[in-house]
């Protein structure tokens, strides 16, 4: 892989990539395929490496011309989506929740006070960087860093926010985009999806890459309950997408894709 039509052409083929995280559970893996082998050792001297170089490169680039997602949705950790995939994560993540959905999930108790607080100032101006949005929720202060970092992260999780651009010059910034803004057509897709839909071509995505797994894996990561998990594997069985097996000398049951 040399470039970004390389690099989108091989999201696009697994519908969704680490970067230079490997998954135990098997997700591809940007860096690998920027050098052509699986686990490769980390460089001793990685801000003067190719590979590394190109595979940053390639992360900041394909999101920045909305090519791909990308964000932490997968255990805390960033991900590239395809677009065409996209809509099947924010069905299971957001179901049918418009951006102004925030303040009923604060009421709830399962948004921070930060978070909320971060949310009220992009839902009054976006797009916006990273120090004027500490500035405008007053978390300024280097004491703060950490609190405004962990709010951020749970916003992305949450698919409330994306990071829309990473800016070198004049100084490093992020900039920050509400999500329906920045992919408004496959928010709107993502929002008609069932739940049932959207776990089934996930699971069928990632295990057309994966070509084997198990149902304790599945559940690591993606981090959706056991009954909805199981329900969609068998509905991929009955397809034909997925067969379950056992393999003499290898513990337990396994799913491999057809």
């Amino acid at each position: 892989m040399r470039g970004a039509g390389g690099a989108l052409a091989f999201v696009q083929a697994v519908g969704f990539c680490s970067i230079f995280f490997r998954f135990p559970e098997g997700v591809a893996c940007l860096w690998e395929a920027v050098v052509g082998r699986a686990r490769p050792r980390w460089p001793r001297r990685s801000h003067h490496d190719e590979g590394v170089g190109l595979a940053w490169r390639l992360k900041d680039e394909l999101p920045a011309a909305r090519r791909v997602y990308y964000g932490k949705l997968l255990r805390g950790r960033p991900v590239l989506v395809a677009l065409d995939l996209f809509p099947a994560f924010y069905a299971l993540v957001r179901g049918r929740q418009r951006a102004r959905a925030y303040r009923t999930e604060y009421a709830a108790g399962r948004m921070s006070l930060t978070a909320k607080r971060l949310m009220d100032a992009m839902v009054r101006e976006h797009p916006q960087y990273t120090r004027e949005l500490r500035a405008n929720t007053f978390l300024l202060e280097p004491s703060r860093t950490r609190e405004f970092e962990r709010a951020m992260a749970d916003l992305q999780q949450g698919l409330w926010v994306v990071k829309s651009e990473e800016r070198y010059e004049p100084t490093f910034s992020y900039r920050w985009e509400l999500m329906e803004a920045w992919l408004p057509d496959l928010v709107a897709v993502g929002r008609r999806l069932s739940r049932a839909v959207a776990l089934d071509r996930l699971l069928d995505r990632y295990t057309a890459g994966a070509v084997f797994t198990t149902r304790p894996r599945l559940r690591r990561l993606f981090g959706v309950p056991a009954a909805e998990l199981n329900a969609s594997i068998a509905r991929l069985a009955q397809s034909g997408a997925l067969h379950e097996v056992t393999v003499t000398g290898w513990p337990g049951h396994w799913l491999v894709h057809i």
